[in-house]
């Protein structure tokens, strides 16, 4: 009976000491967080750089759709799925609010002083401004998501290779039109096409460190997982509803308003279309890592 909750190195207790290192489960959740990461910020570079500027303001429209689609559709429903208690995650969630609402306080009254008297260079200013606190804003954001999917990965991967595999994917697959909108935040904030993709990159490295998190202190982490799911939803909806819903409304015509309005949609669409995916493995994998105790105990008997 004792055999029965063998979890992290020791699942390969089947194994041979001969048997290479590359084919251990701290190897692949490593290799499947690294490229998980880096490779949808990869393909989240290359669809970004190849729009026109015209088109990269436009698709802010399409940014503000995958953040709330990817915190109301994806990082929420996750939390609250986890059992953790609800009013807790309302707490974390109106904190995560708050935090970021204050950290952007923070930044304009230090800089504040800059600006009186300065109504030429204004507006200029403020722009420059804006660029850093909506990229650190990503930045936190995107840190505590993919930390989060590196540690779903890793609890993936202790339940079943396959499942880790599958899962591992399918986070790629949701990432790239996430890390799509973050780009065009960045861009659109001001910041040059290589300094957005370095603040992208050390993000994505997040889930590295969340895969070796996982796999060593699972029983630990695997509990904070949904508060860390429900900071990085606050930091998308502070984003999408503060920053760039006010950048939209700015140009009131019809035409214009015709085509955000389908951008959103089609920014929410990408993110439904995929967390179905992403669900449908996921439960997988949740039912699978869930019932990993008494798969390995059938095994050992």
């Amino acid at each position: 009976m004792d055999a029965a909750r063998p979890r992290g190195p020791r699942h390969g207790q089947g194994r041979t000491l001969r048997e290479p290192i590359i084919f251990s489960t701290l190897v692949l959740i490593l290799l499947a967080t690294t490229i998980s990461g880096v490779g949808s910020i990869l393909g989240a570079a290359l669809l970004s750089l190849t729009a026109a500027s015209r088109a990269v303001e436009r698709m802010v429209s399409f940014s503000v759709g995958v953040l709330l689609a990817t915190a109301l559709l994806h990082s929420l429903p996750e939390a609250f799925a986890s059992g953790a208690d609800p009013r807790a995650l309302f707490g974390t969630l109106l904190a995560g609010l708050l935090g970021f609402f204050l950290l952007e306080k923070i930044s304009l009254l230090r800089h504040s002083h800059h600006h009186e008297g300065d109504g030429h260079h204004h507006h200029h200013g403020h722009d420059r401004e804006e660029a850093g606190r909506s990229g650190l804003t990503i930045l936190v954001g995107d840190t505590f998501h993919n930390f989060a999917d590196g540690i779903v990965i890793a609890a993936a991967f202790l339940a079943d290779p396959k499942i880790g595999i599958v899962t591992a994917l399918a986070i790629a697959a949701h990432e790239i039109p996430q890390e799509v909108g973050d780009f065009i935040v960045l861009l659109n904030a001001g910041f040059s096409k290589a300094r957005a993709f370095a603040f992208n990159l050390l993000s994505s490295l997040a889930a590295v460190v969340g895969g070796l998190v996982g796999y060593f202190l699972l029983d630990e982490m695997s509990s904070w997982v949904p508060y860390v799911l429900v900071i990085a939803a606050s930091s998308f909806l502070y984003i999408a509803v503060s920053d760039l819903m006010p950048q939209m409304q700015r140009k009131p015509r019809w035409r214009e308003s015709i085509v955000q309005v389908v951008l959103v949609a089609a920014g929410i669409a990408a993110i439904v279309w995929v967390t179905d995916g992403v669900h449908d493995h996921h439960g997988h994998g949740e039912a699978g890592h869930g019932a990993a105790d008494h798969a390995h105990a059938h095994t050992d008997h």
